[in-house]
């Protein structure tokens, strides 16, 4: 052994300074001799990249289906409140099928007839605005005349306007602007039809989709999704159910004070007044109104006036007495946590997150209902809100505390 730590110590001596022996990779700047890359990085690297990829992949899908999720989401709400009307038929012996049928049959033919009635309502109104137009231009080329001593004509009138430049580009604008306006129709149509689509097939098959569902979990989790989904049912179809009641009396009213008051077209008036105000949430009051507040004008302005006051009379009577009593049951939430529920569901989808805001927020919260745990409350004067005996009045203890 002492020879060979002898040739050793010689090697050491005679090898240059620095220079590592022969069977090592000479060491570069920083890097730790004899150092490789650890055989997991190259598969960590590949994962990263994938999973960044299936992440860009998934947002554009979302991001181009959009449009068809937001379609399937009403389609569902419209399923959930029709649920009731077409269980209670099955259960009468008629099959699911043709009771989802003639519900929707139902919901057709009233909207046909109200889309009709309102049409026809409208065109009567341009016809006879157009036909007092030159009425009402003589009127209004007297009262200038007669103001400002001026000697305008109705021909020199109506000449300037037809040969006028904003005219000219303002027909342009709208011969270039048909085929945009009939892709619009043409895109809410078919998006009309999908909804239906989807909606007729949720509410149809609505058994085998809970199986469907319940099939793929565990037995209690199982429990939680049916009852999650009969409080949809129960909180959707109520919401709308208890809507469509105060629309109804709310037709009824506004009817009798227009048939009262002389106004045409008195009873589809009423109809629009009924489903606007409680079908479109916030605005839906003030959008009702002005319809026929624009016509009682046509037929005398103090019409008008009456008709804003009973507007504003009767929305205070609907808040505070006719609609705490008809969705107490239903929706029974706060009228800030609705008004909230509203302007989030507007800033997520717009009118639709709008309209199934209120009941989509009613759901979560009796369903959370059943698992938050409640105890009784103290009897403590200052959960009633009232002061207690010690506290004294704000001046007094100012007034000790500066005499100190």
């Amino acid at each position: 052994m002492a020879p060979t730590d002898e040739t050793a110590q010689v090697a050491q001596q005679e090898s240059p300074l620095g220079t590592p022996p022969p069977d090592r990779p000479p060491a570069g700047d920083g890097a730790v001799p004899g150092a490789r890359m650890p055989r997991w990085l190259p598969r960590a690297m590949v994962l990263a990249l994938a999973l960044i990829a299936v992440f860009q992949l998934g947002s554009w899908a979302f991001h181009q289906l959009t449009g068809l999720l937001i379609n399937i989401l009403i389609a569902f709400f419209l399923a959930l409140a029709i649920e009731p009307a077409v269980s209670w038929m099955a259960s009468h012996g008629m099959r699911r099928g043709l009771a989802t049928f003639l519900v929707f049959l139902g919901l057709a033919i009233a909207v046909a007839g109200f889309v009709t009635l309102l049409g026809s309502m409208l065109a009567g109104q341009i016809i006879k605005m157009v036909d007092g137009f030159p009425a009402y231009l003589d009127s209004v080329i007297h009262w200038i005349n007669t103001t400002f001593h001026t000697q305008l004509r109705r021909v020199d009138v109506q000449d300037s306007l037809v040969h006028s430049d904003w005219l000219r580009k303002y027909v342009q604008n709208s011969a270039t602007g048909v085929l945009d306006v009939s892709a619009q129709v043409l895109g809410g149509l078919f998006r009309l039809l999908t909804v239906g689509l989807f909606s007729f097939y949720f509410a149809a098959d609505g058994p085998r989709l809970r199986r469907a569902l319940c099939s793929v979990l565990p037995p209690a989790r199982q429990a939680e999704v049916l009852r999650a989904w009969e409080i949809a049912v129960d909180k959707t179809g109520g919401y709308l159910y208890s809507r469509g009641l105060m629309a109804l009396i709310s037709g009824i009213a506004h009817y009798v004070l227009l048939e009262a008051l002389g106004i045409p077209y008195a009873p589809v008036l009423a109809v629009w007044v009924g489903l606007v105000s409680q079908f479109i949430p916030t605005i839906g009051t003030y959008l009702a109104g002005a319809l026929p507040m624009l016509i009682a004008f046509t037929v005398n302005p103090w019409y008008a006036v009456w008709v804003l006051v009973f507007v504003v009379v009767y929305q205070q009577f609907e808040n505070y007495m006719l609609q705490p009593k008809l969705t107490a049951r239903s929706v029974d939430i706060h009228p800030a946590v609705a008004f909230g529920s509203v302007i989030a569901g507007t800033a997520l989808l717009g009118a639709v997150g709008a309209l199934i805001a209120i009941p989509a927020v009613a759901t979560l919260q009796a369903f959370l209902g059943a698992y938050v745990k409640r105890y009784a409350v103290t009897d403590d004067p200052r959960v009633h809100g009232h002061r207690t005996r010690g506290s004294g009045n704000l001046t007094v203890r100012l007034r000790r505390l500066f005499a100190r």
